[in-house]
């Protein structure tokens, strides 16, 4: 079933055009230009006389900003269970982050069922509170030929086979104000388990903290 999931998707799959360099959202970005003794405050609209509601360490790395305002100088992140803005002065985009590049990594995850998975170029870890994780190796990695927002990532097990389809899209929890910039269609199948699944929910592309 893996194999024919697998070529199923490199039939209507192929190597993308080329596109143009251009910024794409959300992207990861470190906090910049900040004194060692001072934060980067967010607040809650994109305005210096907006409430402070959280605030960045000056070092602050992978600050996921899912989006910038109209004007460019302030960008969208996620604070406690909401969203602030930041000045986009003092944050440093990371490199790769351009329109058609997914980041490496990413946290996927919805609810009702609750579900989880941790993605990345070499595999993927899928949880649920109805089966034990399941630790996937990827096979496949692709875009569609005709949008730079959609993208597809083929994993296998020995027990079965996961595909995740991606879209550059506003996406949320269903249970908080937060706000996430893709969404995830995971189909899963496994081995003697008579009928697929499929999860859908929202991906972060802050990678998990250290343990």
């Amino acid at each position: 079933m893996t194999r024919l999931l697998v070529a199923l998707w490199l039939l209507i799959c192929a190597a993308p055009p080329t596109f143009a360099s251009t910024e794409g959202w959300p992207a990861l970005f470190d906090v910049t230009g900040v004194s060692a003794d001072d934060v980067l405050n967010v607040r809650s609209r994109p305005d210096a006389d907006g409430e402070i509601i959280g605030s960045l360490s000056p070092n602050a790395t992978n600050v996921e900003v899912i989006r910038p305002d109209s004007a460019g100088g302030w960008g969208l992140v996620n604070s406690g269970e909401g969203t602030g803005w930041v000045s986009m002065a003092f944050l440093a985009r990371q490199p790769g982050a351009w329109s058609g590049q997914f980041a490496d990594r990413a946290q996927c995850f919805g609810t009702e069922p609750f579900w989880s998975a941790d993605l990345s170029p070499e595999s993927a870890t899928f949880e649920s509170p109805d089966a034990l994780p399941l630790t996937f190796s990827e096979t496949s990695a692709l875009r569609s030929r005709n949008r730079i927002d959609r993208h597809t990532r083929v994993y296998e097990h020995t027990l079965g086979g996961m595909v995740a389809t991606l879209r550059a899209a506003a996406c949320s929890d269903g249970m908080s104000d937060r706000a996430y910039g893709w969404e995830i269609d995971l189909l899963l199948v496994i081995a003697g388990d008579a009928n697929a699944q499929m999860f859908s929910g929202c991906c972060s592309l802050v990678p998990p903290a250290s343990p």
